[in-house]
Order: structure tokens, then sequence, then C-alpha cells
């Protein structure tokens, strides 16, 4: 009887393995591509990292133009309303002043309107009293009475001078009603609108803006 083999293949493990040679040419190769590939991926990291760079430093640059761009429109904001608030101040100025000269020049212009307009609305009226100044008195007398004519009034019309009126004013009186014209009530109720505008303007001009030094 024969002893059992210990091994059933040829390999020998006690034999000295053959040592692993390469073609100086294979190394060189091998180690230029190794070279690459690292410079590639180097190369990748660095764009990679440049790029979240530059989106940071352009988020950053838009942010900081959004706030510019509101504290632009804020300030055109406040220089709109400043001259706006101008605008009326000196419209009403000059608004007073030519008013002021009309009257001077035309004194019975607007009372001649107003007497015309009621004059149609009040002509199965009996009586209309129409006080005027003392100064225009005199030369409004016969204007008002062509007028009553001229709109078909029947009834009878008095006029009286009132030293306490200003020339270009005047109150018209009936039996169960009136109107009364007085530049000076006029002018306070005007100016009492526009100062609340510009007042309110004027905030609105004053007011901080979000985004800038002012």
């Amino acid at each position: 009887m024969t002893s059992p083999s210990k091994y059933l293949f040829d390999l020998d493990f006690a034999a000295p393995k053959a040592p692993t040679t390469i073609s100086l040419a294979d190394h060189q190769a091998q180690l230029s591509e190794a070279e690459t590939r690292g410079y590639r991926s180097g190369f990748t990291a660095g764009q990679q990292e440049a790029e979240a760079q530059i989106a940071r430093k352009l988020s950053q640059a838009l942010d900081r133009i959004g706030q510019t761009l509101t504290g632009i429109v804020g300030s055109v904001s406040k220089v709109e309303a400043r001259l706006e608030a101008e605008a009326v101040e000196v419209a009403l100025a000059v608004a007073r002043k030519l008013t002021s000269e009309l009257v001077a020049r035309e004194p019975l212009v607007e009372i001649e309107t107003l007497v015309r307009d009621c004059f149609r609305q009040l002509s199965a009226t009996p009586h209309v009293v129409v006080r005027v100044s003392d100064g225009l008195y005199p030369h409004i007398l016969e204007k008002l009475e062509g007028l009553a004519s001229e709109s078909g009034f029947q009834g009878r019309l008095v006029v009286l001078a009132e030293p306490d009126i200003r020339d270009g004013d005047c109150r018209i009186e009936w039996a169960d009603g009136g109107i009364i014209r007085d530049s000076n009530k006029t002018e306070a109720v005007i100016s009492e609108n526009v100062g609340r505008f510009v007042a309110a303007r004027r905030a609105v001009a004053e007011t901080p803006v979000k985004g800038t030094d002012t």
C-alpha cells in the first residue's frame, strides 16, 4: 500500500517566487499615467472650488446690487415726494398771486358768473338780494339788472353795498336759501388741504430708506 500524497497539485509553495520585472519604458509610462490622473483630479477639484467661490462672490455682489437698487428707488421716491411738495407750494403761491391780480383787474367777473348761474335756477323766486363791496356797488348794479333780464328772472332784484365784503366777493340770498362767495374762507380751505398734502409728502421725503445712508 502506497502512502497518500500530501498535495494534489503541482505548485510547490516552498519554492522561491521569481521576481516580477517591468521594463523601464513601461515603468515610465505607468508613472506618467499616474501623474496625469493626479493632475486631472487636482485640476478638477481646483476648478470646482474656483467655480464655487465665483458663485459665492457673484451672489454677494447681486445682494449688494439689490440693496443699492432698493436704496436708489427709495431715494428717488423721496426726491419725487419733496419735489411734489415744493411744486404744490409754488402752484399755490402762483394761484394766489394770479387770483389777486385777476380780481384787481376784473373784480366783477366772478360775481357776474355766480349771479348768472343763480338767476337761471331761481327764475320763479319772488326776490333775490345780492350783497357786494362798497367799491363795486356803483359799477355792478346795472350789470346785475341786465343779467337778471337776460336770464329770465321775473322777481325783484335788490343789490346792497356792504363794507365787510371784499372786492370780488358777494352774498346772494333768496327766501329759502343763499350762497356766499368768500375768497378768504375759500383760500383758508385750500391752504389747509394743501398743507396736509405737503406735510404728508414731506414726511415721505424725510423717511430713512434702507440700503442708503440718507
